[in-house]
């Protein structure tokens, strides 16, 4: 399987802007520029869709290993919180909300460090990651 998108960026990186889409059209055309990566401009930045990717990906990876031990989440709401600081990324922080109904304490744990290490944008990253949760 391969996934794609697409960057198309004119002009400087200070002054220039840019847009991304995707095949899927859930990104057509959009805006990203020095503003909205390091301001308060209007638009996305790659960090803010590596973040969505990330947060995405643990999600199903987490709702995959709780099935397959025999609980269904009701809900599993996760942010993640990017760190980019002299133009690397330096970690990656994901808040996890849990509704998962009967696992003990213990058995959720062991299945969100696995979704942490496992999911497949936790492997691509080359950065600290860490979770947080609350259950229940």
């Amino acid at each position: 399987m391969i996934r794609k998108a697409t960057a198309v960026w004119k002009g400087s990186g200070k002054d220039g802007k840019g847009h991304v889409s995707t095949p899927s059209t859930v990104l057509d055309k959009t805006q990203y520029s020095y503003l909205s990566r390091f301001e308060d401009g209007v638009g996305t930045n790659p960090e803010e869709l590596i973040a969505a990717a990330h947060s995405g990906c643990f999600a199903m990876k987490l709702s995959f290993n709780l099935s397959g031990i025999g609980f269904v989440p009701d809900e599993l709401d996760v942010t993640c919180n990017i760190t980019f600081e002299e133009g690397v990324l330096k970690k990656s922080h994901l808040v996890l909300k849990a509704t998962v109904p009967g696992i003990s304490e213990e058995q959720f744990a062991e299945q969100v460090k696995d979704a942490e290490e496992n999911c497949p944008i936790s492997k691509v990253l080359n950065t600290e990651i860490s979770v947080e949760f609350t259950l229940n």
